[in-house]
Formats: C-alpha cells, sequence, structure tokens
C-alpha cells in the first residue's frame, strides 16, 4: 500500500490515469484485502493455514507480475483487486502459524517480531520504492513485489509447517459476501461521486444500497449459529471504542497518504526518493510517543492519553491542510511529527481495549477485528478523502483559452496538467490545493469526532460499561484462527 501511493504520481503521468482512477488504483487492495480478511483467515483454520499462505503468495506474485506487465489503467485496478485477494490470504495465515508452530514460552517474542516486521514495513516500503524509481519505472515495484513474494514462498515451503483447526466452524459464506457486498457498494459510490455528482442517482442509490446491504448483514449474524463476525460484542463500550478509534485512524492516515504523496511530487516537484524520505518526520513522534503511550496509560488510565493522542492526530491534519505550493519542509514537518505522535499515542490503547475487553476463548476475534478496522479504515479513508480531493480540484480548475484535448487532460488529473506544463499546470496545481485543504481537514474533523466518541464511550459511570459482559454466541466461533498472547 504505502510503496504503491509513492509511484503513483508516475503511474497517473505513463499510464494517463485520471484522479478517480488513480484512487481505485490504490483502493481496489485495501477494498478486497479488508472484504475478504476474515473468511479468509477461516478458510485456513479449515484447510490449512501453510496451504493459504502458499495459495495466498501465488496469487500475490502472479497479481504483480501481470500488474508490472500492463499500461492499462483499468487492468491495472483489477489487479491490485488479486494482490487483494493473496494478501487476505497471506495476512492471517502468517500470525495463526506463528501462534500454532512456536510453544507458548516463545510464543509472545515470535509474535512481537511479528508485529515489529509488519509495523516496519510500510516505512521500508516508502524507502524501498523511492529507491527503485530514482532508476527505474512503477513496474519496478511490482517486480520488487515478486521478487519478495517468491523468497517468501521458498522459505514457507521449506520452513512452514502445516497446522490446522481440529474442530473448525462452519464457514459462514452468506455473512462474507453480505458484508462485501456493502463495503464495495458503499465503496463505489464514494469514489464515483466526483464523476457521476452526489446527488445523481447512481450516488445516492449506491450509497443507499450499501448501508441497506450491511443492515442486512448486521440482523443475518446476529441469528447466524456460527457469525463471521457477532455483532453482539459492540455493546462493550471499551471493544466498541476500540474498534471506531482504529478505524478511524486509519481512515485518516490513508487518506493523508494518499494525497501527500501526489502533493510532494506533483506540486512541490519532488523525487520519488525526497517524497518518501519526506515522511520520515512521522516516525519521530509516532516512536517515542507509543512507547510513552503504555505508561501513561498505567498511570492515568486509557481515556486521557488516547482522547489526546486524536486530538495531537487532528493537529498535525490541520497543520498539514494548510500547505500550498510554496510551502517549506519546515512546515510540512510541523504537521508530520504531532500526526505521527498522535497515532503512537492513540494505537495502543485502542489495540488493547479490543483484545481486553474479550474473554481468553475470544482473542482470536478480537485479532480479527484488530486487522479489519485497520484495512476497512484504509479503505473508507482512501475512498471518501479522495474523493473530497477529486471533487474539489473539478470544482475549483476553470480553464479558458485552451485546446479541448489539453483542457480534457488537465480536468482528469493534475499528472495530466503536468504534461501540458505552463498556465495550465499552475492552475492545476492550484485547483490541487484546493483539494488538499478539504481533504486534510476532512481527516482532522473525522479525528475530531473520533476524540469525542472515545471520550463519551470509556466516560466513567455507576455501572461501568467496562464490566458488562459481552454477548457471544453460545459456541466459541474461530473466525480466524489466531491467537493474541496477552
Amino acid at each position: 500500500m504505502a510503496s504503491l501511493n509513492v509511484a503513483l504520481p508516475d503511474i497517473a503521468r505513463q499510464t494517463h490515469a485520471d484522479q478517480t482512477q488513480q484512487t481505485w488504483i490504490i483502493d481496489a487492495y485495501s477494498l478486497v484485502f479488508a472484504s475478504l480478511l476474515l473468511p479468509a483467515g477461516a478458510l485456513g483454520d479449515r484447510f490449512g493455514r501453510r496451504r493459504a499462505l502458499i495459495v495466498g503468495l501465488i496469487i500475490y506474485g502472479a497479481g504483480s507480475v501481470l500488474a508490472a506487465l500492463t499500461t492499462d489503467p483499468n487492468v491495472l485496478i483489477g489487479l491490485r483487486a488479486m494482490l487483494g485477494v493473496g494478501a487476505a490470504l497471506i495476512m492471517p495465515a502468517t500470525l495463526s502459524t506463528i501462534t500454532s508452530s512456536f510453544p507458548r514460552a516463545q510464543r509472545a517474542r515470535a509474535v512481537s517480531v511479528w508485529a515489529a516486521v509488519a509495523g516496519g514495513s510500510g516505512v521500508l516500503g516508502l524507502l524501498a520504492s523511492g529507491l527503485l524509481l530514482e532508476s527505474w519505472s512503477w513496474q519496478s515495484v511490482f517486480w520488487f513485489n515478486v521478487v519478495l513474494a517468491a523468497v517468501a514462498l521458498a522459505g514457507t515451503l521449506v520452513f512452514v509447517p502445516e497446522s490446522a483447526e481440529s474442530r473448525p466452524a462452519p464457514l459462514d459464506v452468506i455473512g462474507a459476501i453480505l458484508a462485501a457486498a456493502g463495503i464495495a457498494a458503499l465503496v463505489y459510490a464514494v469514489i464515483e461521486a466526483p464523476v457521476n455528482g452526489w446527488s445523481d442517482p447512481l450516488t445516492l442509490g449506491g450509497i443507499a444500497l450499501g448501508v441497506l446491504v450491511l443492515v442486512g448483514f448486521v440482523v443475518y449474524e446476529l441469528r447466524h449459529r456460527h457469525p463471521l463476525l457477532d455483532p453482539r460484542l459492540f455493546r462493550n463500550r471499551r471493544f466498541a471504542a476500540g474498534s471506531l478509534s482504529l478505524t478511524l485512524q486509519f481512515f485518516a492516515l490513508f487518506g493523508f497518504m494518499f494525497v501527500v504523496m501526489q502533493y510532494l511530487q506533483l506540486v512541490r516537484g519532488d523525487s520519488a526518493l525526497t517524497a518518501a524520505l519526506s515522511l520520515l518526520a512521522m516516525p519521530i513522534g509516532m516512536i517515542p510517543a507509543s512507547r510513552l503511550s503504555p505508561l501513561l496509560t498505567q498511570r492515568l488510565g486509557a481515556r486521557g492519553p488516547w482522547v489526546a493522542g486524536l486530538l495531537l492526530l487532528a493537529a498535525g491534519l490541520a497543520v498539514l491542510a494548510h500547505l500550498d505550493g510554496a510551502s517549506s519542509y519546515g512546515h510540512i514537518a510541523a504537521g508530520l511529527i504531532p500526526l505521527g505522535a498522535g497515532l503512537g499515542l492513540a494505537m495502543p490503547p485502542a489495540t488493547t481495549a479490543i483484545t481486553d475487553a474479550l474473554p481468553k476463548e475470544l482473542q482470536n476475534v478480537g485479532s480479527a477485528v484488530n486487522d479489519l478496522a485497520r484495512e476497512l479504515g484504509g479503505a473508507l479513508g482512501i475512498a471518501v478523502l479522495g474523493s473530497l480531493l477529486t471533487a474539489t480540484y473539478r470544482s475549483d480548475l476553470h480553464l479558458t483559452g485552451v485546446p479541448p484535448n489539453v483542457a480534457e487532460a488537465a480536468e482528469s488529473s493534475l499528472a495530466g496538467a503536468a504534461a501540458a506544463g505552463g498556465a495550465v499546470l499552475h492552475q492545476a496545481q492550484d485547483a490541487f490545493i484546493s483539494g488538499l485543504h478539504a481533504a486534510l481537514f476532512g481527516g482532522a474533523i473525522t479525528a475530531v469526532a473520533t476524540a469525542i466518541a472515545v471520550a463519551v464511550l470509556l466516560r466513567r459511570r455507576s455501572t461501568p460499561a467496562d464490566s458488562t459482559p459481552c454477548l457471544v454466541p453460545a459456541e466459541p466461533v474461530t473466525h480466524s484462527g489466531r491467537e493474541t498472547t496477552q
């Protein structure tokens, strides 16, 4: 995900992808990944996690080969969805294999290594993509994926033992279809809204359809004996707060990444590597804050540091929402550092709230919801904030006295305007900055609203909801086969 954001401006220039297609190129992966994460984990539990990992790596590698060979943006969107299928099989299978392969005494260290690798892969992906794009085309990012998939596949075949649940729960196929269809309808309607219009029947109908299908999913899951995800778990306020907070933190983060990478390269004129290095100010805030967060939580309780982190996230986005074409790197860093610090403060208590709210036999569900919240939030953030960017860009771009083909290219995307140069590019950059302001202010408002929601959900009562037991199915349900070690 992070690596392709770096390559997106080059992809747009060379494939002539318009702004909506660029959103789909990034979001097709996240949408499919989020939709299939829970059922793919259940498939690994039933048929073998090693087998799921192998199939996922083959799909991911094959999709990357095909993506590296195409120059059609619509084909690339479909192949990104294919990569999402592979990732949905890979992600739950890796952690499930670790928890089932290591003895309990060594499991915590193994899981910590897994978490460190997963967490650091985003930054490493940014830097690797930046380095590749200094010398090669955007296709090199996908060829790099092929190499990684091949190495991982060889390691899996040689070193990873097979494991599966001895008594797996029945697959909730209908629940999986309803969840995927509802999310897909919502995301499709939002991404296409700048093209069709927000009041267009297709947009309103798509949003209404998505909401109705997701309501149907909730009703079905409440009645199903082995639900994919039991909605009654969200009656626990800590579980609900953690799930909501993680979803909206990643909503803001992924949407921000999608917007800012285009700003750095297409407005400031930074190279791909310089743009990737520019974001390293974010870990400067995130790393110490993430170490401080558990200590503050232990002394003050989760509510204060958690809400403060969300407000810092909002403050960072608000600072970045004031960027323009002449902004210095100091201005960018002044937004990135509090943004990173906010995520570092808010993410640990949100993650812990999800797992601590559940009994031991449902820790695998907590792990699955943790992953789902991140991926779903990312998919929605790219869709919503990307749509705000596109809609504002197109409404603010007023070109007169230019050839129709030049105007059409510029209106489709900022990368299209770059080919024209001169006054056309200058106007397009101004329109893009207006879109950036709308998108990042939207992210900041979302973070503030999340802080308020978390503060309300965690407020003290005479009968604390934190102690209210989760209502769970009569029989424990395995959703992804994963265990979180406390």
